[in-house]
């Protein structure tokens, strides 16, 4: 497990955090959520400075390894050297985690994927109306409103998350819940695991939902 050498972390805390992370990739894998090596999930270890645990570039999410995680800090670089490197979105992490968050969820289903791509021209995706949507992180009636953000796809994470940042600054109206990356998937975060983790759960029903309502009644 890779560890910073002047970090104050105790070695238990990491490990509790990595098997929360590898028990999160094995039931997404399982769900369908975060196949291949798609997906990237992180983890706030410490917050001045800044420290994420995140998962390494280019595994199966559904076969985890305490081995196969990394440590970076609010530039997302790696706080030790190493054969590892995090995701190329890690800028998107570190961004949400400045913002508040926890940590951070990434999954690629099927329905994700496909409305993001159809719902991108206008800008996002509303939910209305579902009993699940008290899920939701300060939603408390299924009358409440979901808007879901969606972002063209891009390698140009770096402008995203200069992006990401400033929607997550706007007091009048701050991006909520999570958001979608054209033909690419979610991203949701939470104060900790357990929260994202039922954030990530409550809007893949969502968006499994809508696309089954398209498929029997041929309308969102």
């Amino acid at each position: 497990m890779p560890t910073s050498p002047d970090s104050p972390l105790t070695r238990q805390k990491v490990n509790l955090l990595t098997r929360e992370l590898i028990q999160c990739g094995r039931d997404f894998h399982h769900r369908g959520w975060s196949l291949g090596t798609s997906s990237n999930y992180s983890v706030v270890l410490e917050r001045d400075p800044l420290k994420l645990l995140m998962t390494g570039s280019g595994f199966d999410k559904g076969q985890l390894l305490p081995e196969q995680f990394v440590i970076v800090d609010e530039q997302a670089q790696l706080l030790s050297p190493g054969p590892l490197k995090p995701s190329a979105e890690a800028l998107l992490h570190t961004e949400l985690a400045k913002h508040g968050a926890g940590a951070v969820l990434h999954t690629h289903s099927v329905p994700a994927t496909v409305l993001s791509e159809y719902f991108v021209r206008h800008g996002g995706l509303r939910i209305t109306g579902y009993e699940m949507l008290k899920g939701l992180s300060g939603i408390q009636t299924h009358e409440a409103e979901a808007w879901i953000e969606i972002y063209p796809n891009t390698q140009d994470i770096a402008s995203l998350a200069a992006e990401i940042n400033q929607r997550l600054g706007d007091r009048s109206n701050p991006l909520r819940h999570g958001f979608l990356m054209a033909g690419h998937g979610l991203y949701t975060w939470g104060e900790n695991i357990a929260a994202a983790r039922r954030q990530v759960e409550v809007l893949e029903f969502l968006f499994e939902v809508v696309t089954q309502k398209r498929l029997l009644f041929g309308s969102f």
